[in-house]
């Protein structure tokens, strides 16, 4: 067997794979006689079925299967022996190869096309400059989390005068003529808000007294049948049919209060003893704000140190012709029309991916399992802190991350990000930081579509 390499440029070369029957002889009589031991056959007992005639039954189908397998085993090995930087997938050529007879050829010439990556080394330095922003945690911003912990911390107390948001409870009683209709509906335990009323109807409760009597109209008081239905126990048709008054006897009047900004506050969400004062709560939080803000200027860097190094490149060439080639034949589902539309994000990406692998290797930057899982703990911390549950445990944490470790995705999904973090984290170091201080609303506006 013989394997020769032709360059056709830096991008594309043809491998020619020349098979004789010498290397697939003996593995076809092989194959033939294990065959021979488990044919079954009419007319003939199991192995004695004569060589002749398996390999006239059998015999092309065995060569084609060896030649398939020693032409792929080879070509692989040869790619992986020469290091051969290659993109894709080898492709059967379309205008060398011959065509193949497996009944009468016995030596064989397959050729393929390789898609090779350009040669290129990346060298970072502070020549390389790029914007780096701190966004700036504001008074609004540290107000409106404090706001969110004396809302999330508060609790219920009975109350005797109406405000509009407080839920009241009472028997609810359909009318008639201005007297209760004794055959009418009626409610035990109604609950209703009058916030959620029509003006009119909502100002006969604002203010009103824990044992006063309300007259009103529900059908008038709500937009729907839907709120009418859930307040009066019947069917959305029923709710349709509802003109009447109901009164209502006031029995309860609750009303949520925030909390109070005090120790007990401060000890809810950070633990106990750990703040002790607004003034450390409020620097705490701002810690807080900065360090969940981390992620978002570090993921804008990234998306700027990814264009700087791509732009950087952009003299590299790419084996345009295979790989659409190459795309369109792994992909039944897309059209040469979308392709033409996509290539070029697809080659960003696909030098991206060329840039970074060339970092890895150059600083050798390897994913340690230890990493992964300061990693998986980093994230499963920010789930709590979404839910505002801060201050967990480690044990908590550790537990939770090592859960979301079971998932094989998400642990695959960790380890590329904690990679591209460290190729990031190389970046960062080696170029020059031109760094900015922004506020949140001119942050987010860097990622508003033009």
């Amino acid at each position: 067997m013989n394997i020769v390499k032709k360059d056709l440029d830096q991008n594309n070369a043809l491998l020619t794979v020349c098979i004789e029957k010498t290397d697939y002889a003996e593995k076809v009589e092989k194959n033939l006689r294990n065959y021979r031991k488990k044919a079954n056959i009419p007319g003939f007992r199991p192995g004695m079925v004569p060589m002749g005639l398996l390999k006239k039954m059998y015999g092309k189908a065995v060569i084609a299967e060896e030649i398939n397998k020693l032409v792929s085993d080879s070509l692989y090995s040869y790619i992986q022996e020469n290091t051969i930087n290659m993109l894709g997938e080898p492709m059967p050529n379309e205008s060398e190869q011959k065509p193949v007879d497996f009944d009468t050829d016995e030596n064989f010439e397959f050729v393929f096309d390789l898609g090779i990556a350009p040669e290129f080394e990346v060298e970072l330095n502070k020549k390389d400059k790029v914007k780096f922003y701190t966004i700036a945690v504001s008074d609004e911003m540290i107000d409106n989390q404090l706001k969110s912990y004396t809302g999330r911390y508060g609790k219920y107390i009975q109350e005797e005068v109406v405000e509009e948001k407080d839920m009241l409870k009472g028997e609810l009683l359909e009318m008639s003529n201005g007297k209760v209709n004794e055959s009418g509906l009626k409610v035990q335990d109604a609950a209703l808000t009058a916030s959620y009323m029509k003006d009119e109807q909502k100002a006969l409760f604002v203010g009103a007294k824990k044992g006063d009597v309300i007259t009103f109209n529900p059908s008038a008081a709500f937009e729907n049948e839907t709120e009418l239905s859930s307040l009066l126990k019947i069917s959305k048709e029923e709710a349709k049919n509802i003109s009447s008054d109901f009164q209502l006897k006031i029995d309860s009047i609750t009303r949520y209060h925030e909390s109070e900004i005090n120790q007990d506050l401060f000890d809810k969400v950070y633990g106990e003893g750990v703040v002790t004062s607004e003034a450390a709560f409020r620097n705490k939080i701002k810690e807080n704000i900065q360090e969940s803000l981390v992620s978002d200027t570090e993921y804008k860097f990234g998306l700027d140190a990814k264009e700087m190094l791509v732009a950087k490149f952009d003299h590299l060439t790419f084996p345009d012709v295979f790989l659409k080639r190459w795309v369109l034949s792994s992909n039944e589902n897309l059209t040469a029309e979308t392709l033409e539309e996509d290539f070029p994000k697809m080659i960003a990406d696909l030098k991206w991916q060329l840039i970074k692998n060339k970092i890895q290797k150059t600083n050798d930057l390897k994913v340690e399992p230890t990493e992964v899982e300061e990693y998986a703990k980093k994230m499963a911390k920010a789930q709590f802190a979404q839910y505002g549950m801060i201050g967990m445990e480690d044990e908590i944490i550790a537990n939770y991350a090592k859960d979301m470790m079971k998932k094989e995705d998400t642990l695959k999904s960790m380890v590329d990000r904690v990679s591209e973090e460290k190729v990031f984290a190389t970046i960062k170091e080696a170029v020059k930081l031109d760094n900015k201080e922004v506020s949140i609303e001119e942050f987010n506006k860097m990622f508003e579509t033009k």
